[in-house]
């Protein structure tokens, strides 16, 4: 098993029509079919404490069931569409890979 989790910064001066159209961009991600599980989400309602990272956007988890999974996930025409149309939204991005 993968898990690919991203972490997405938005740019500031983003309009609030420009942001559904991120997260929509990401839900097309869920039409890859080497993807198992795909969770989208935005920093949750937690208590504030020293280990907890709440400046991000969007979160994406994608689980594969192997690495062959994700590469093919990477190359797909959805997942190249999604970077394409919506790269010039993002100011900064973090991948996070786990076995």
């Amino acid at each position: 098993m993968l898990v690919h989790t991203v972490l997405f910064w938005l740019k500031q001066d983003l309009t609030d029509a420009e942001r559904v159209a991120f997260r929509e961009g990401l839900e097309t991600l869920v039409r890859i079919d080497t993807a198992q599980d795909v969770l989208i989400g935005t920093p949750a309602d937690t208590a504030a404490r020293p280990v907890v990272d709440q400046s991000f956007d969007f979160m994406l988890t994608v689980v594969f069931e192997s690495r062959a999974e994700h590469d093919a996930y990477q190359a797909h025409p959805v997942h190249a569409a999604f970077v394409e149309n919506h790269s010039p939204q993002w100011e900064r991005v973090v991948v996070y890979d786990a076995d």
